[in-house]
């Protein structure tokens, strides 16, 4: 179907546009509802964030997403439920075959979280708070008025601190993010886009529109002569008789990662004698970027998406097919092997439909990668714990503290983009043709069931044999996490509107 007009971003909910990077002071509550009706009033009032555009820079943000169970407990029927994906209504810790292929066993498993999985209280809802420096405590009070705390139990309050733009080992954050063409004004079809590209189309991110495969992503469709109050939601672009509760929402997934800071720059240390700047060289090769967020890439020109005055992203991996400068095992490498949309020495149609029809001959690694613009993610996460620099870090009395990553990301498909990046390309020993290693931040180091270890990191030599570090400890943990439905405003509308006895049917 063709765009209808302009996005409707007052719709929408600001963290899918903004990420609030100036709202430095954040609380993150995980609840439960105790009191349906409280609930319902709350959310009626509660001053929801947009996304719409605003010439006064907001000085806070709410945001509010729901499990599966919440949007039960809000009312929401069994026929809307089913409109949602598989994974979003079995959770992230529901399915043993999930949680294995998330890399979640051993001491990531469910069942050592500290929220989330084995938890003996339901949750419900994730509610984010932002605020300019200093102003968290007053905009939480705020917030919490109007029957807050008849209307939700808080389960946990997750840790979250401003250590600057970096993240808990020391790297610059946030660099690498999709541009979403919210115009929809780039083409999703190979015939006109063969090489890689920062633009997603909106249906990546946000329910309700096409996505890269020029589909509509599964979502809850209601029938507005069998559900009166879904009236105020807009009507489905592919399915104008129906009205469609899941558009300008997205799936949010959070994941506490526990991030183990003096172990992994002691490891490094000791694995380079101690050597400053072989153990910098040794810790950017693992992350596939320099301390301050440079690439270990050159930048690389006319890359649609990025502009020209973007260096530290503007880059792709056509140059380096063996891993020379940026190893294939790398973390950037892995959770986003840009040019991986198409093998090197693809351009034009021809040669695409050779490759995509198995012709010619071409690296076994080539085929192991999947395109990258099927399984990109918005990342929106906020770290915990004090900062804590590499060069303190490698002291042997370096402090202890809990320190890590709320990890957050916004995504169309949780089994195509997030889930397929956590499994095929983290957790994979296989990934781009590797063997024996997993990513060097992120994985769990455990055997595969043939017995062969995981635990290498490999950095190819062009003057030499390989350098092989191992074995690799473990150096993040998986503390908690839970798969989430942030709705766009009318759908909350709608579900501040539903009558707890379900007497919304039309008579």
């Amino acid at each position: 179907m063709k765009n209808s007009g302009e996005f409707e971003f007052d719709d929408l909910q600001g963290l899918v546009r903004f990420g609030y990077g100036k709202l430095t002071d954040t609380c993150f509550l995980l609840l439960t509802i105790a009191d349906a009706k409280a609930a319902k009033e709350w959310l009626t009032a509660a001053p929801i964030s947009n996304a719409a555009n605003t010439d006064h820079k907001p000085d806070t943000a709410l945001q509010i997403a729901f499990t599966a169970q919440g949007l039960r407990a809000m009312g929401l029927s069994e026929t809307g439920i089913e409109g949602f994906s598989d994974e979003f209504i079995t959770g992230m810790s529901g399915d043993e075959s999930r949680s294995r292929r998330l890399g979640d066993v051993a001491s990531n498993a469910p069942e050592t979280w500290q929220w989330g999985g084995e938890a003996k209280q339901i949750l419900h809802i994730l509610v984010l708070l932002y605020a300019l420096p200093g102003g968290i405590d007053a905009w939480r009070k705020k917030v919490a008025g109007n029957n807050f705390s008849k209307a939700f139990k808080i389960l946990a309050t997750l840790p979250t601190d401003n250590i600057g733009k970096i993240e808990p080992f020391g790297f610059a954050d946030g660099i690498s993010q999709p541009k979403i063409d919210w115009n929809r004004q780039q083409s999703v079809d190979f015939h006109q886009r063969n090489t890689y590209s920062n633009l997603l189309a909106p249906g990546e991110v946000v329910l309700g529109y096409p996505n890269e495969y020029n589909q509509y992503n599964p979502r809850p469709l209601l029938d507005p002569t069998q559900d009166k109050l879904a009236a105020v939601l807009l009507n489905a672009e592919d399915q104008p008789k129906l009205k469609d509760f899941g558009r300008n929402g997205s799936y949010l997934v959070l994941r506490q990662l526990g991030q183990d800071v003096p172990g992994f720059w002691q490891f490094v240390d000791k694995a380079t004698g101690s050597d400053p700047k072989k153990r910098e060289q040794l810790a950017s090769a693992m992350v596939g970027r320099q301390l301050d967020g440079t690439p270990l890439i050159p930048e690389t020109e006319n890359i649609p998406g990025i502009p020209a005055d973007d260096p530290i992203n503007r880059f792709n991996y056509n140059a380096d097919p063996k891993g020379n400068k940026c190893p294939i095992g790398a973390h950037i490498r892995r959770t986003n092997p840009r040019t991986g949309d198409l093998p090197p020495g693809v351009n034009g149609f021809v040669p695409w439909l050779k490759k995509t029809l198995g012709f010619g001959e071409g690296r076994l690694e080539e085929d192991l990668v999947a395109s990258t613009r099927f399984h990109r993610m918005l990342r929106r996460g906020r770290p915990y714990g004090p900062k804590l620099s590499p060069e303190d870090a490698v002291k042997a009395d370096a402090p202890k503290a809990e320190r890590g990553l709320q990890f957050i990301c916004l995504v169309g498909n949780i089994s195509r983009q997030f889930e397929f990046v956590q499994n095929a390309w983290i957790a994979s020993s296989k990934f781009s043709g590797l063997q024996q290693e997993t990513d060097p931040l992120l994985g769990n180091r455990q055997p595969l069931m043939s017995g062969e270890a995981t635990d290498q990191f490999n950095r190819p030599d062009p003057a030499g044999p390989m350098q092989k570090t191992c074995p690799l400890p473990q150096f993040i943990t998986v503390r908690g996490g839970a798969y989430f439905f942030m709705p766009g405003l009318r759908a909350l509308k709608y579900l501040a509107a539903l009558p707890s006895d379900g007497s919304n049917k039309a008579s």
